[in-house]
């Protein structure tokens, strides 16, 4: 208990205490993120605010958390390092989808084979239980790129993924905690004392953005914890441990993370439904939309942390309906969610037009 707590003490207060100067040199050097026409910010920004979460995370881990017991953490946090990486270079200097996406797969890889991070189970998912070692690798590979990639697409507005980051970390790991995962119930709570420093800069106005660099962590993060999550619950099942156990494991995760994964794959089938790349950046993303009906930042930042919430709530709720219903389910409720927000969306852009044309 003490150790997580700790944890997120001290990740909190080193983000907290780094951010400051991470902003005065990167104003200094230039190195911000101008407004133009894909962004919604209006001034120029610094875009680094993830170097000090990877700093406070992983330091707090490394202080807090016991090596000798777990020694799987070390391929974590290598893994942890390869994403810094990527998004440093790519918050100073762009890098190419590609170059990214190689290097999200050798972080995926050391987690998939050193640290054994591998869904095993479909828990009865289009009538499959055990999954076969071959298809288990590309399997987790896949979900492992998704998520990681997913929090990076949310990170459009003034507080979202840093908000989402927390909600998903104290989630898990409060569930980690109850389970007797300690080493991952730390790394939940150092990132969520890191995630929580930043936003306090990162609230409208924002003074900094947690970049590439932060997002892609998070995301890689989140990746862990859902597969370390799902998988874990064949151990509470083998051992007839069940007082935290869920029914349809899978479904939980999913409805935990449902905002950055149902946001994604619906504008990457948005996009090729109209013949572009799935990669293409565009301004579809739910953030978008809200911000379209007149909502500030932090105002479309708390409506979707709510909406998130209930679904939280919802695949509590109805985890007996299984894996399969209960996918189908918070998938549905999230498409009819977005339907509507692009029904008033439309509703008023018409208005306004009728506006515009009764004052001519």
């Amino acid at each position: 208990m003490y150790d997580t707590v700790l944890a997120f003490i001290t990740a909190f207060l080193l983000t907290f205490f780094a951010i400051p100067s991470i902003i005065s040199v990167a104003r200094k050097r230039e190195l911000v993120d101008e407004p133009g026409e894909r962004r919604v910010h209006s001034v120029s920004t610094p875009a680094l605010g993830g170097i000090a979460i990877f700093a406070g995370t992983v330091f707090s881990i490394i202080l807090w958390t016991p090596f000798k017991y777990f020694g799987d953490l070390q391929y974590i946090l290598s893994a942890f390092v390869i994403v810094f990486l990527i998004g440093v270079q790519d918050d100073l200097d762009p890098v190419s989808p590609k170059k990214k996406v190689l290097g999200q797969i050798f972080a995926a890889s050391i987690l998939i084979f050193f640290s054994k991070l591998r869904l095993t189970s479909f828990y009865g998912l289009f009538g499959i239980q055990e999954v076969p070692i071959l298809l288990s690798f590309f399997v987790t590979l896949f979900i492992i790129l998704l998520i990681t990639n997913a929090f990076n697409l949310i990170d459009g507005i003034n507080g979202l993924c840093g908000s989402v980051g927390i909600l998903m970390a104290v989630t898990f790991g409060v569930w980690f905690f109850m389970v007797e995962r300690i080493e991952l119930a730390s790394i939940s709570f150092a990132l969520a004392g890191s995630l929580v420093a930043f936003l306090y800069y990162n609230t409208d106005p924002a003074r900094i953005f947690m970049g590439d660099t932060g997002s892609l962590l998070v995301g890689l993060t989140a990746s862990i914890f859902a597969i370390s999550f799902i998988e874990h619950h064949q151990i509470l099942h083998i051992n007839k441990e069940l007082d935290f156990a869920f029914q349809a494991p899978p479904a939980v995760a999913a409805g935990i993370l449902i905002l950055p994964l149902f946001d994604t794959l619906r504008v990457f089938i948005t996009r090729m439904l109209k013949g572009r790349s799935p990669f293409k950046p565009d301004k579809n993303h739910i953030h978008h939309l809200l911000l379209d009906l007149g909502m500030s930042h932090m105002q479309a930042t708390s409506v979707l942390i709510c909406v998130n919430l209930f679904f939280i709530f919802l695949v509590y709720q109805f985890q007996g309906l299984g894996t399969f219903r209960l996918l189908v389910l918070i998938f549905l409720t999230a498409a009819a969610l977005v339907l509507l927000v692009y029904i008033l969306r439309t509703k008023m852009k018409t208005g306004k037009n009728a506006l515009q044309k009764s004052l001519r």
